[in-house]
């Protein structure tokens, strides 16, 4: 929210500068993003008068003017603006004077003329970014008044970004209120009487839905001047907080919701039929938005209607047809309090955010409306002329909120120091809490109705904390008894497997658990997934069922801003659907895209192939014990490319998977190159197996090599399992080194070299039994591979 330091001042005005008003909101919670100037820096520009408009003799666009700058002798000014008039009053950057930029004006000829100043438009004194002509100031403008001064434009504009459980400070008056509790001060009482009703015109208003809304209030105004506009310092507070000056009416509801946090809107009623309501829309019901976009409603709408139908979509924006206009004479004022989720929900479903909907999604003053209505109603009239009638109301208002029990001894406790109990009383009243005692060292507090966040114990004492300052918190050390924690040699440590990773050169990531409904569904259309029914937005609207999605975002955000080598990974949950129970699984992903090795010049440069990736996760599942029986089985998965995928087995059981990602989805995710995903179950990588301890053996071993020629199907794992199943005792090991594919094999076959190291741990083997040995392997790899020896 931004806001005017002027502004502010005028309901609390604390002996702070600026800098030391802005660390101490950010200390109280209300952290300041920036600090601004109202506007640049520029000297020697005052209020002027045009007396008098002449025709330039040799130039049609350009006009002669006399112009009084209050220094008594009117001066000479070459102007082109197409709006300058005789009579009018403007800024006038007199000689000397340096604008924004560091232009100076100087005594110019302008087409043989001389000019002696400049009159302004607002964006020669840098108060907008575009304008049709000079910036008219107001009749009463004093002449010769120095712009600044009469702007009020040696202000600060502060940003403060709130978190969503602060409503009640998105308006002047919720800021001063901090304010003044912070530095133990009043509030400027500001009163606003009740506007006497000059008419007895009346029209019903009702609620249907007491449920979201606990408070309607209008009021009609009548004969309005169609001619009449918004004085210069309202059209400055609404510039300062960022909100284009529209129509009296338009600006006084903005003005009413910045300073007291009430948002409000104004019909045209001679636009209405019958009376107002507070309804759910029907399904089918339209209504033409501000915006001129039509607007499809259903039952889960909350909506102001009259007898034609609905003029309002409740907090959100008004309609098109009903809205205010410059030929506007009679309005209907409304001021309602909704309840948060019934605008957020309206809201999110059309895609609509405004001011108003901003302020009730976190939550609206139940209290407030009569006193939001009273405030502009005597702003309207006061503007625009005009007569207002009486009250129209519907609704019983918020019901007393229950006190809140806070004890001494759970506030010292929490925070560790003891709060003095009448400092606790002092704070908590400063913050417009009612507070009775009730009993020894405990209280009864009831918080106001624009506290919405005010609900246990523990927020109570949050506000102490806040308001007594952070900053006085007593530094000492805590003691507090821990636990030894349980350690396994059987479970590995999460902090291990992330080592790991990073030490093969990867990178870890972060993403959303939520990921686009779309993209998900073709990279993983085999498990159901959650969908979200508030979504943040469109593209983010499912709970994610792999990593997969999120990593792919983020490969395709890094290669948008030239990273052409990415190692990433990720350690989450995943989500799924099985009848209708939510089930969450902790795994780990990445992925592998570009070259290799990083560039250098000793090393020409190659794609990363399925092959290193799997190394990298060879690497990995060692972690868990050599004694693990690793396998990485070819496989199909919708989202890899057939032949480069493979299921990865630990013990038999599937925990993963691996491969390169389908060239189909490659531009799904705006990606040219090859990548490699894989995911792994995250408790399956942590299960250890414990080696046990063996003696080695103080006998020779006795090594042989078979070459034998197979069917290129056959894998290097097939070849090695089927070796080591022959269950042969002596048998200690079997490893390939060796591939050969060439002339003199047949056609479709390779030839494999394989070692064999045979060993026995009492006593030397004979060459008779490791014949004997091999040959029995020698059968069973011809019989159940088609292996045999190479001729």
């Amino acid at each position: 929210m931004k806001f005017s330091e002027q502004w502010l001042r005028e309901w609390v005005n604390p002996e702070l500068d600026t800098q030391a008003l802005c660390d101490q909101l950010s200390m109280a919670g209300l952290e300041v993003d920036s600090v601004e100037p109202a506007a640049p820096d520029f000297d020697h520009v005052v209020v002027a008068k045009v007396l008098s408009v002449d025709a330039h003799p040799d130039a049609d666009k350009l006009r002669v003017c006399k112009v009084d700058g209050g220094d008594g002798v009117s001066v000479q000014i070459v102007c082109g603006a197409s709006n300058v008039t005789a009579g009018m009053k403007v800024p006038l950057a007199k000689l000397g004077a340096v604008l924004p930029g560091g232009m100076k004006i100087k005594q110019a000829k302008l087409r043989g003329v001389e000019s002696s100043g400049m009159l302004c438009s607002a964006v020669e004194i840098g108060m907008a970014e575009e304008a049709d002509g000079l910036m008219p100031l107001p009749e009463d403008a004093p002449v010769g008044t120095d712009i600044r001064e009469y702007l009020g434009l040696n202000d600060n504009i502060i940003d403060i970004d709130l978190t969503p459980n602060r409503g009640d400070c998105l308006s002047i008056i919720g800021v001063a209120r901090e304010v003044a509790a912070l530095n133990g001060i009043a509030l400027v009482n500001r009163k606003i009487d009740a506007v006497k009703a000059r008419h007895d015109e009346t029209l019903s208003v009702a609620i249907k839905d007491e449920q979201d809304c606990s408070r309607y209030v209008g009021r009609i105004i009548k004969g309005l001047d169609t001619n009449a506009t918004s004085p210069q310092w309202m059209v400055e507070r609404l510039r300062r907080a960022e909100i284009r000056s529209i129509h009296p009416v338009v600006d006084v509801t903005n003005l009413v919701m910045l300073e007291l946090g009430q948002p409000m809107h104004a019909f045209d009623l001679a636009k209405l039929s019958g009376g107002v309501q507070v309804r759910r829309a029907q399904n089918g019901e339209t209504l033409k938005a501000l915006t001129e976009e039509m607007l499809s409603l259903s039952a889960d709408d909350l909506v102001i209607a009259d007898d034609n139908g609905p003029i309002a979509l409740a907090g959100v924006m008004g309609g098109l047809d009903s809205g205010v206009t410059a030929l506007t004479q009679d309005i209907l004022l409304e001021s309602a309090c909704f309840h948060p989720l019934a605008v957020a929900g309206t809201g999110r479903r059309h895609k609509l955010h405004t001011d108003s909907s901003h302020r009730f999604e976190r939550g609206v003053d139940p209290e407030l409306q009569e006193k939001a209505i009273e405030r502009a109603t005597s702003l309207i009239v006061e503007i625009c002329g005009g007569q207002a009638g009486s009250l129209l109301s519907a609704g019983k208002g918020a019901g007393k909120r229950a006190p809140i029990t806070l004890r001494s001894a759970r506030i010292n406790r929490l925070l560790g120091f003891e709060v003095p109990a009448d400092q606790v009383v002092t704070i908590l009243k400063s913050l417009f809490m009612k507070v009775e005692p009730d009993g020894d060292g405990q209280w009864q507090v009831t918080a106001p109705g624009f506290r919405y966040d005010i609900r246990i114990e523990a927020d109570l004492i949050e506000e102490v904390v806040r308001i007594y300052g952070y900053e006085q918190l007593p530094d000492r050390p805590q003691q507090v008894a821990l636990p030894a924690m349980e350690s396994s040699e059987k479970k590995l440590a999460v902090t291990r497997l992330r080592e790991a990773m990073i030490h093969r050169g990867y990178q870890e990531v972060v993403t959303y658990s939520f990921v686009d409904p779309d993209k998900q569904a073709a990279l993983i259309p085999d498990i159901e997934a959650i969908d979200l029914d508030n979504p943040i937005a469109r593209q983010l609207g499912q709970m994610r069922t792999s990593l997969w999605p999120g990593l792919l975002e983020a490969l395709n955000h890094n290669i948008k801003r030239q990273q052409q080598r990415l190692r990433l990974f990720e350690i989450g949950m995943r989500f799924e659907s099985r009848a209708e129970e939510i089930f969450q699984t902790r795994v780990l992903g990445g992925l592998v895209y570009g070259n290799e090795y990083v560039e250098q010049w000793a090393e020409k440069g190659r794609q990363s192939d399925f092959y290193a990736v799997k190394s990298d996760l060879e690497a990995l599942l060692s972690l868990g014990g050599e004694q693990r029986k690793i396998r990485f089985e070819a496989t199909s998965h919708v989202a890899l490319h057939p032949g480069i995928s493979a299921a990865i087995n630990v013990n038999g059981n599937a925990i993963g998977s691996l491969g390169s990602i389908h060239p189909k989805y490659l531009k799904l995710f705006d990606l040219d190159n090859p990548v490699f995903l894989f995911e792994l179950d995250l408790d399956a990588l942590c299960q250890v197996e414990v080696p046990s301890y063996e003696s080695m053996s103080e006998f020779p071993a006795t090594r042989r090599d078979l070459a034998l020629v197979m069917p290129e199907s056959v894998s290097a794992d097939d070849l090695i399992t089927c070796t080591t199943a022959s269950d042969i005792a002596l048998l200690n090991n079997a490893f390939v080194f060796d591939v050969y594919r060439g002339e003199a094999l047949p056609s479709g076959c390779k030839s494999v070299a394989l070692g064999l190291i045979f060993q026995d741990k009492s006593r030397t083997l004979t060459e008779q039994e490791v014949d004997a040995s091999v040959i029995r392997i020698q059968e069973r790899l011809s019989q159940e591979l088609g292996a045999n020896i190479r001729g």
